[in-house]
């Protein structure tokens, strides 16, 4: 779908604004594969993505009043997204406590198989990460925050966020050069 014109953006936010259920619906559908794209990289799999971008949209519809006119409103409404996965993250993060050392050595090897595979494959690659690891590569690879921004979002030490990144690093490249081999084996 095409993006809206400011001048329709702004009649479809007023409408969502007055509670209009259409205006909603539309706001809803123009945006959901923009939206779902940001959430697949902060969850472990397509129901939590939905779950999230759900939570998010709701965030969205409530709090239209905080968006500025004139800026990006696929800026606000990335930002709503990802700090709803940092929510949500947030709310789980108990069940996700662990401790994974075996990946904390960098291998030494650089894999370059971006080019290789598809975004959907490396959404799925990234998805295999931890909760922990997860959200800390994607905030610092993908949304360009600084150690510091993180651990203050997610209540956890400079030190840990610079670890956490090292070992999704490390899974990352571990997990690639997994596939490589199975996706390349009659190629040498």
């Amino acid at each position: 779908m095409h993006t809206l014109e400011q001048a329709e953006l702004h009649k479809l936010l007023d409408g969502c604004k007055k509670g209009n259920r259409h205006s909603q619906d539309k706001l809803y559908s123009q945006y959901y594969s923009y939206s779902m794209s940001i959430c697949l990289r902060y969850s472990k799999d397509r129901n939590e993505a939905i779950e999230i971008l759900n939570d998010g949209f709701f965030k969205v519809l409530t709090n239209l009043d905080k968006y500025t006119r004139g800026l990006s409103f696929k800026a606000w409404l990335r930002k709503v997204m990802i700090n709803t996965a940092i929510d949500y993250y947030r709310r789980n993060e108990k069940h996700w406590q662990t401790v994974d050392i075996s990946f904390a050595k960098d291998e030494g090897q650089s894999v370059d198989l971006i080019d290789a595979i598809s975004e959907k494959e490396i959404i799925a690659l990234i998805q295999l990460l931890p909760a922990s690891y997860r959200i800390v590569f994607n905030l610092f690879v993908i949304e360009g925050y600084k150690h510091e921004e993180i651990a203050e979002k997610l209540n956890i030490s400079v030190g840990t966020s610079k670890s956490n990144l090292s070992i999704a690093r490390s899974k990352l490249k571990r997990t690639l050069a997994t596939w490589r081999k199975e996706n390349y084996k009659d190629h040498g």
